[in-house]
């Protein structure tokens, strides 16, 4: 991943590089159990977090990474209410040019607006999620998890529950599962599913003959709007047919894991009971998260060049 200089979506990265970031966080997570958690490797960078939409898990997460490694950081929170005109969202990332920052992480409502970054800015782009579209270091840090937890991916069976439709997380980690030699299951109601089948991807709705084939099950958060939309009769009718309870687990495989990309709807998607067990990973997944954003940090800003070490 050295050669590139952005990361826009799985798409841009094949099972070689998607290695190479996760050995490298690997690196960084024992980095990260030491009494000082910090080394020296962006010093002198600036990484910018321009955040178009609210997030506490992902923002916060860069924002660790990137001062673990040294690097001197900027939080940039715009509503999304304020983004009237194309040219607002380019007056902004000229802003960004003339300060002559060194990378841009970008959250934004709309799918594409990291590539309209990328034509602007000389700085590294991170997509920290676009729309329905792409959240690719949500997938990175989710196979970062899942290979702690089970070890080798390949012919591994995951299945990700809920609105796989509208998720951009879904979208992303369906991508870097395949790539990674898993076999994937996207199981929901059938309004949630897409209406084009995706390649290489197993579809259902009838979440409990899957679950006893499953190493992993990903539940995806409901938002109230898939309500109204009238995507599914009623929450309970949801709870009723795809909440992940301690009943449905009990027909899973011995060591199943348990994910969620956060926030929960506790008692929705997921029973507390479930979310709160050993067996759930979603704190996991939390910590995760900053060791493979520093590996991405580290390895598209030049961190790895001339021989330097992580740590």
């Amino acid at each position: 991943m050295t050669e590139k200089r952005h990361l826009l979506d799985v798409d841009d990265l094949d099972r070689e590089d998607i290695e190479r970031v996760l050995e490298t966080a690997l690196s960084f997570s024992e980095v990260l159990r030491r009494p000082i958690k910090k080394v020296p490797s962006l010093r002198g960078k600036t990484v910018v977090n321009l955040f178009y939409e609210s997030s506490t898990r992902t923002r916060m997460s860069f924002e660790v990474a990137a001062k673990r490694l040294s690097a001197d950081v900027l939080n940039f929170t715009v509503s999304a209410s304020s983004v009237e005109k194309g040219e607002s969202f380019k007056d902004t990332a000229l802003t960004l040019e003339a300060m002559g920052v060194d990378a841009v992480v970008v959250r934004h409502p709309v799918a594409g607006a990291p590539w309209l970054l990328r034509q602007w800015l000389d700085a590294a782009i991170l997509n920290a999620g676009d729309g329905m579209h792409a959240h690719p270091t949500q997938a990175l840090l989710d196979l970062f998890t899942l290979r702690e937890r089970i070890g080798e991916l390949e012919g591994r069976t995951i299945a990700y529950v809920g609105d796989v439709l509208h998720s951009r997380v879904a979208r992303s980690g369906i991508k870097a599962c395949r790539a990674m030699g898993m076999k994937v299951i996207a199981v929901a109601p059938p309004t949630l599913l897409p209406p084009v089948a995706l390649e290489g991807v197993e579809t259902g709705s009838d979440l409990d003959a899957v679950i006893p084939r499953c190493d992993a099950i990903y539940m995806l958060r409901i938002q109230k709007e898939r309500q109204k939309e009238g995507r599914f009769p009623s929450l309970e009718e949801y709870i009723r047919l795809y909440q992940l309870n301690a009943g449905r687990l009990g027909k899973a495989k011995p060591r199943v894991v348990v994910m969620h990309p956060g926030p929960m709807n506790r008692g929705v998607e997921i029973s507390s009971e479930v979310a709160d067990a050993p067996y759930a990973a979603i704190t996991a997944q939390v910590s995760a998260g900053v060791a493979v954003r520093m590996a991405v940090l580290f390895m598209l800003l030049g961190g790895a060049e001339g021989g330097e070490k992580v740590a």
